[in-house]
């Protein structure tokens, strides 16, 4: 007896509301600790084995999981990072209570002990400023930087404002900047790194969630604007080798499929130190 077109409809849409209602329920909460060693042409030997913790695309909101952030934060915490980077998008958007959400998710980032650093995600502009976020983010001891360099442990960080919603100038603020010294750029959206001046060592996003929502083989049927390119991993041959968190929340649906939530730890190297890591 041949099956009924409508027969086929129903039971494909039960196996992809099955599916939203395990990635919602299961996959958005498996997080995935990523400890990556990346070998930088241009990486000086004096500073191989600088560790860069990486968190992005927080969403921060009423509803966002306090339980998932804390096991990122207690995880990133134990790899012993010497700076840690909060690639954009802190909050879903702005409401009435953002930055009572906002304060109390990344007081939890006090463990590090270490300096912090943000930059602002598309989202940080929906409805409000991300320039708003600053206050905050400094009572927190969290540096926010919109087109802006800040001078570390000998590594320049250049913070780049968000290039879907904000003004974003990568050029300016390394005018005054010691390019003698290595230079990472925080960009938040990913494909934006073709738009970097030359010379640069890495480049770290987010903005993508690798595509959130993955068939088995790889392909994302959907994925935001700058964010297509460059989905997820490492692309040491892009024009700055480029490094793209999953991310830890979600955005639209509340739901993965094949792509973890992501806290991350990348341990730079000089060539005398390692092999380029691929994806």
């Amino acid at each position: 007896m041949p099956i009924s077109s409508s027969t086929i409809f129903w039971g494909g849409l039960g196996v992809c509301a099955g599916l939203l209602g395990f990635g919602a329920l299961v996959e958005a909460y498996d997080l995935k600790p990523e400890a990556k060693k990346l070998t930088l042409k241009d990486w000086p030997n004096e500073k191989s084995g600088f560790r860069l913790g990486l968190l992005a695309d927080l969403h921060l909101g009423p509803s966002s999981s306090f339980v998932l952030l804390e096991s990122a934060v207690s995880w990133l915490a134990s790899q012993k990072p010497d700076v840690v980077v909060l690639a954009g998008d802190l909050i879903c958007h702005w409401r009435h209570d953002t930055l009572t959400h906002l304060r109390r998710h990344l007081s939890l980032l006090s463990v590090f002990g270490v300096p912090v650093l943000a930059i602002a995600g598309n989202h940080d502009y929906y409805y409000g400023d991300a320039e708003d976020l600053r206050p905050v983010l400094e009572d927190l001891g969290i540096r926010l930087l919109i087109n802006e360099v800040a001078t570390l442990g000998g590594v320049n960080f250049l913070g780049v404002d968000s290039g879907n919603e904000g003004n974003p100038d990568p050029y300016s603020p390394l005018f005054g900047a010691d390019l003698t010294l290595p230079t990472i750029a925080l960009w938040h959206e990913p494909d934006l790194v073709d738009l970097l001046p030359r010379g640069l060592d890495l480049m770290v996003s987010g903005h993508s969630h690798g595509g959130q929502f993955v068939f088995p083989w790889g392909w994302a049927p959907t994925s935001p604007r700058n964010g297509r390119k460059y989905l997820r991993g490492f692309f040491p041959e892009a024009p700055t080798p480029l490094y793209v968190s999953r991310g830890v929340a979600t955005t639209g649906p509340p739901s993965r499929f094949c792509c973890p939530p992501e806290v991350t730890v990348l341990t730079l190297v000089s060539p005398l130190h390692g092999n380029h890591l691929t994806q």
